[in-house]
């Protein structure tokens, strides 16, 4: 047994654990405890020369950040919806297939009983007596068993998929049983069929019954991942830990040994990206070996294509720095019939800032984007990287959460084998023109355009791919005469579903406040990224968008409106209505006047029949899908009858200038008071291509996402120097 002796650094508080003579930092964080290894004498030493602030000098030899708390805590809450949706899915699968088993039972009986009683007729026939037929003597066994059951027709058989072997386990080797069963393991497959455990037929089938969810915590530095998802996740889990440090893995493993956890948790050394080709490898091996076998059908009933998949239900990756270069490893060995990825990227230095453009495109394949949006175009760069990864193996990953927290991005996708699906992926790719230097304007450039087309019977539509018209913007901007600059190749599609997000949102209530420390902002977060989904119409074909012009009626407003979620191709070719975001401080300040509140500008954008939403990723946003040319016609109105500005003190050929036209002498004849550069009836497009009038209508923006609960939706930093902590030491 390791000799522990708990001692404290006086000189900062810290409780020191010494463990076999080493120096260890105990930590406990949701069930999970750890030692985090430390080097050094335990003295603080002074930075710049010696007149800096002191610091400590333990440097981890294993990293671990106390700050990624929240990371960790909505982690293991969002697997938790998956898994459980997941194996709800695989049991209603296994049921299935155990009906189909029982109904083979049935008629196999039947069957004998039939052969039985036609025997019985030939072997002792009367005078006169007229022999049955097999109709009549099905019918009669029917009527004695009390079960109609149709016989001579073969169930029909499904498309297999990779959750149909791993939820038949226990129901093909009983299938295969079946067809050379005597009456004693008939009686237990009847014991089956009827609810109960069989004897003797169910024992080695349960033997080989995989684990409910395999996942893969592939830069595991001190296993606490790993940890949190064997103690906490409320299913059975099987948990590979890997890191490629041997430091590293020594710590996870006492780690596990100190949680007790080695019968869940396997700990592995080796490089991320070998790990996940072996599995890879592995799985194509199996494939190809199944493949060659003689008789061998992948559509035969109760036969797998293969063994069990090696590939993960789900892989988290956590990396310091950008996780790119795992995307393609990762999107291969994860369950391609809906597994899930978990991506982790802290460089947001790179993706969501201005200093970096040439190594973002390097990493992620895109520019950002300048702006106060360049966290959320961040998230769509960084998707667009999976997305592009996946595609080149037939794959299609589904985005189910992305948030921009802190100094890092979340997102959680799952990952569909469908060639089919990828052909929409051109579509859902988009560049951005983006005005940073004048008016903040930006637009959206397609990659491909994707339409719907009726088919020749009429019956349906199908989808057509063609090349995108552009540009969609000149050189300069069409609102202040500004530069244009170029952003992405990003993601296009919705960043979230909705119903994976509520999901996690109706479970939070259960979550215990004293295992997962973070729930206040859980809520508030998730909430937020709820509200701002923005559903898109669905894709009509050209005649029938021709003839609708006008949006639907549902549609009318965000607050009185229930989303519709898309489904089929028409999600799959679905894009988002409104991508980014805006802040009204950043329009006010390219119009030099006072800045609006939310609620006004809300209302008046809700008036004119549009969506209005806000986004996580900045305290003050405003997400819409008005066009520009409406939100600078609602911006004069509200300088116009709020907030009026001198037009002396705006300079000619500026932007403001530019905006607020005071250069049209039209507007000019038309008020002539100062302050006013348009019209005093301030009217714009509303949503169903109709001049209305603006109004401010502060009680209904009011009505945005109040439910009634005060919501920790944006998380100010709790201390100085809040940020992703220094790398291991070795790494």
């Amino acid at each position: 047994m390791a000799d522990t002796t708990a001692t404290s650094a006086p000189e900062d508080g810290d409780q020191v654990v010494i463990v076999d003579g080493s120096r260890y930092k105990m930590a406990q964080e949701g069930l999970a405890r750890i030692y985090v290894p430390l080097s050094g004498s335990g003295k603080k030493e002074r930075q710049n020369g010696g007149g800096g602030p002191a610091i400590d000098d333990h440097p981890q030899q294993v990293f671990y950040n106390p700050i990624q708390q929240f990371n960790r805590d909505l982690s293991v809450l969002a697997i938790k919806a998956y898994g459980t949706n997941l194996i709800q899915k695989r049991k209603e699968v296994f049921l299935q297939k155990r009906e189909q088993f029982a109904s083979k039972k049935r008629k196999r009986k039947e069957e004998r009983q039939i052969k039985k009683a036609s025997e019985a007729a030939v072997s002792e026939p009367t005078d006169g007596q007229v022999m049955p037929d097999e109709a009549s003597v099905r019918e009669k066994v029917v009527m004695e068993d009390g079960e109609a059951v149709e016989a001579g027709r073969p169930a029909k058989v499904d498309k297999r998929t990779e959750d149909d072997d791993a939820a038949s386990a226990v129901t093909g080797q009983l299938s295969r049983l079946a067809d050379t069963t005597d009456d004693a393991e008939a009686a237990d497959c009847e014991l089956l069929a009827q609810g109960h455990q069989p004897r003797a037929a169910i024992s080695s089938a349960q033997s080989a019954q995989p684990p409910d969810i395999r996942i893969l915590d592939a830069l595991s530095a001190t296993g606490l991942r790993a940890l949190r998802y064997a103690h906490e996740l409320p299913f059975g889990v099987s948990v590979t830990a890997n890191d490629l440090l041997a430091a590293a893995t020594e710590s996870i493993r006492r780690n596990v040994a100190l949680n007790g956890l080695t019968d869940k948790i396997d700990v592995t050394q080796s490089d991320a990206l070998a790990h996940m080709y072996t599995v890879v490898a592995k799985d194509l091996t199996a494939a190809a070996e199944a493949a060659a076998a003689p008789g061998f059908k992948s559509h035969e009933k109760g036969a797998p294509r293969y063994k069990r998949s090696d590939k993960y239900d789900v892989i988290d990756l956590d990396p310091y720095g950008t996780g790119a270069n795992f995307f393609d490893a990762a999107v291969q060995s994860v369950r391609s019939d809906g597994g899930l990825l978990c991506v982790t990227c802290t460089d947001a230095g790179v993706w969501a800032s201005q200093g970096y453009p040439e190594k973002c495109f390097a990493l992620y394949g895109g520019v950002p984007m300048k702006g106060a949006q360049s966290h959320e175009a961040g998230l769509r760069i960084v998707l667009h990287a999976l997305s592009s990864s996946a595609a080149r193996y037939g794959l299609t990953i589904t985005p189910l959460l992305s948030l921009s927290i802190d100094f890092y991005c979340r997102v959680f996708v799952t990952v569909h084998r469908s060639p089919a699906s990828v052909k929409f992926l051109a579509g859902k790719t988009m560049v951005a023109y983006n005005c940073d230097q004048g008016c903040g304007a930006w637009t959206t450039q397609p990659l491909l355009r994707t339409h719907s087309q009726p088919n020749k019977k009429g019956s349906g539509t199908f989808f057509k791919y063609t090349f995108a018209a552009g540009p969609t913007a000149e050189p300069h901007c069409e609102h202040c005469h500004s530069k244009m600059h170029v952003a992405g190749p990003m993601y296009a599609g919705p960043i979230h579903q909705a119903e994976f997000v509520q999901r996690i949102l109706d479970d939070l209530p259960n979550a215990d406040p004293s295992v997962y420390g973070t729930t206040h902002r859980i809520r508030g977060m998730l909430q937020t990224a709820l509200e701002e989904i923005v559903e898109p119409p669905p894709i009509l074909p050209r005649s029938q968008a021709a003839a609708s012009a006008k949006r639907d009626t549902q549609h009318e407003t965000a607050v009185t409106a229930e989303a519709i979620p898309l489904t089929g191709d028409d999600a799959l070719a679905a894009v988002d209505p409104a991508p980014f975001f805006f802040l009204p401080t950043n329009l006010a300040k390219a119009l030099h006047c006072a800045t609006p509140g939310e609620d006004p500008l809300r209302g008046a954008l809700l008036l004119l029949g549009y969506h209005v939403t806000r986004s996580h990723c900045k305290p003050g946003s405003i997400k819409t899908d008005a066009p520009w040319s409406v939100l600078w016609d609602v911006m004069r109105a509200f300088v116009h009858q709020k907030a009026p500005v001198k037009p002396e003190s705006i300079r000619p050929n500026t932007a403001a200038y530019r905006l607020l036209r005071f250069e049209d002498k039209a507007n000019e004849e038309a008020d002539k008071s100062p302050g006013s550069p348009g019209p005093k009836k301030d009217t714009t497009t509303n949503a169903y291509g109709e001049q209305q009038a603006i109004v401010f209508d502060e009680q209904l923006g009011r009505q945005l996402g109040r439910g009634g609960e005060k919501l920790v939706r944006y998380q100010l930093n709790p201390r100085e120097n809040w940020g992703p902590m220094n790398r291991a030491k070795g790494q």
